[in-house]
């Protein structure tokens, strides 16, 4: 069910309504029944997926903290009868029983989302090994379908199972409160990938309707539909036809179609985003924030601390961490300093665990050579920003242009033109026809091919770029009055009839110029498919 949709917003509606109706004491089972509903309503089959997931992490992080506690407290009262030696044994041995169950459920888990969403890519270069050395014969392809969310559902299980394993907090004793935190229906989307310590907190609580909360929720949902359908889904109709058609719209116009496209997106996940966080906020419900104006960033490294914050934290604390301090990154920074030298040598272990993480994060995003190119150029692009850190400090020794306006004018565009560049794997249909496209912007660019007929020639009116631009205009001052605080809090501020005007401008402008599809049918949001 797309958020943009009309049998979205009836079912909000419906939901709303009964959420504030019902006796508080059932607010939370009847969000877990509603968000059932939601992903009935999109496949039945998606049921038995979700649910395999939350009933496998429930009791396995369930049995690992009940014997976590159980040994802990035994050890307590009977650690004064053994040698030293004799405690540390059976530690370990405790340790690793927890390991073993830690390990089938993760391993499960992981495995379900790998065999959904990997298999037919795995067939696919298979064959193409076996075409490579004259086989003709390949593998048949697998009907599978693909659970809606499996990756954000399915790493917010995880991220849970690790922190219980790790002793970050103890199991939750209800499965069907666990099962609301896996399901929770804003998020199950597109995200953001909560941690269980954050949105526990709220998710369960008894909540009176509150104004002032049901306000903002509301407003922070029209500034998602805003973004969505009036930028989005407006400059995506010119985004397809620089993509269908590289022919024509290469050199200067694959250019256009990076920033248009740098555009669309940002529009179209905070968008998403904005949704999903004020669906819950309606509801007295606090999810995390998963952007922080991640366009004026200083460089790559800072941009990904702003742009879907929850995914980055997700792959630093779960996999970059235990990576990089494992026993085998331990003896392999012990040899590479030995036999490179202690500058060169320390850096091994972290390069070699920054690219497994930006590896994972490319085909985590989907199960193509694209998205693998995409991530590992990011890791690329920071490595090396990392390594010309002594030259900057000499850049800035020599020009003082450190702190100025200009300068972190420069940083931003720059973010923006890197980012831009290799989000292009997200837009062609393979690896060679991105570099392809990507080099006819310094090939065949040329002011004589920039023409108005051929942007009206991509399907959109002059009147659609001047919407396009004008909210772009919005999006930007909006981002910039963000820098100092809260907007919603600042407008909330200003006096009753002002707060009227933009509010009920922000939604006539969003109903007039909002971009509707066949039926008034929105576009699908792009994290969808991930």
């Amino acid at each position: 069910m797309l958020f943009t949709s009309y049998g979205f917003i009836g079912f909000l509606l419906a939901v709303f309504v009964l959420y504030y109706l019902i006796p508080k004491k059932m607010q939370w089972p009847f969000l877990l029944i509603a968000s059932y509903i939601f992903y009935f309503i999109a496949d039945p089959r998606y049921l038995i997926f979700i649910a395999i997931t939350t009933v496998t992490t429930f009791y396995g992080a369930k049995v690992i903290s009940d014997k976590k506690v159980a040994f802990d407290g035994w050890f307590k009262e009977h650690k004064k009868e053994y040698e030293k030696e004799e405690r540390k044994a059976l530690k370990a041995k405790e340790h690793s029983a927890e390991k073993k169950i830690f390990l089938a459920c993760l391993l499960f888990n992981l495995g379900i989302l790998a065999v959904t969403k990997y298999t037919n890519f795995t067939i696919a270069n298979i064959n193409s090994l076996l075409s490579a050395f004259g086989r003709a014969d390949g593998i048949s392809f697998v009907d599978l379908i693909i659970p809606m969310g499996i990756s954000f559902y399915t790493f917010q299980s995880m991220g849970y199972l690790i922190d219980v394993y790790n002793g970050k907090h103890e199991a939750q004793d209800n499965l069907f409160k666990f099962a609301l935190f896996v399901s929770f229906f804003p998020q199950l989307v597109q995200g953001p990938i909560s941690r269980y310590h954050d949105l526990s907190q709220t998710l369960y609580e008894e909540h009176s309707f509150n104004w002032k909360t049901v306000s903002f929720g509301l407003e922070r949902i029209l500034w998602g539909f805003f973004k969505k359908l009036v930028i989005a889904d407006r400059i995506l109709v010119a985004v397809q036809a620089i993509i269908a058609d590289t022919d024509t719209y290469n050199g200067f116009y694959a250019f256009a179609g990076a920033m248009f496209y740098a555009l669309e997106l940002y529009a179209d996940f905070t968008g998403g985003i904005d949704i999903t966080i004020g669906v819950a906020e309606t509801m007295g419900i606090k999810v995390t924030e998963n952007f922080i104006r991640p366009y004026f960033s200083k460089n790559i490294k800072e941009y990904w601390n702003r742009w879907h914050i929850t995914m980055g934290t997700w792959f630093t604390d779960y996999i970059f961490y235990p990576i990089s301090a494992s026993q085998f990154m331990m003896k392999l920074s012990k040899k590479s300093r030995a036999r490179l030298g202690n500058n060169l040598g320390k850096r091994v272990p972290v390069y070699l665990s920054s690219f497994i993480v930006w590896f994972t994060t490319g085909i985590w995003h989907g199960a193509s050579w694209n998205f693998i190119v995409w991530g590992l150029g990011n890791f690329v692009v920071i490595m090396i920003s990392q390594e010309l850190e002594p030259f900057y400090r000499w850049f800035h020794s020599k020009v003082h242009v450190r702190g100025t306006f200009g300068w972190r004018l420069f940083q931003v565009i720059r973010t923006v033109l890197i980012m831009s560049s290799l989000r292009m794997f997200d837009c062609y249909r393979d690896v060679p026809l991105t570099f392809k496209m990507f080099g006819s912007i310094f090939s065949q660019s040329s002011l004589s091919q920039i023409n108005a007929e051929a942007f009206i020639g991509m399907g959109l009116t002059g009147f659609d770029y001047l919407v396009v631009f004008v909210g772009m205009l919005i999006l930007v001052t909006v981002s910039l009055i963000g820098r100092s605080g809260s907007v919603r809090e600042k407008i909330y501020g200003l006096a009753a009839p002002v707060r009227f005007i933009i509010w009920y401008g922000l939604f006539m402008a969003t109903l007039v110029f909002g971009a509707y599809g066949i039926g008034y049918s929105a576009s699908q949001f792009i994290y969808n498919q991930f």
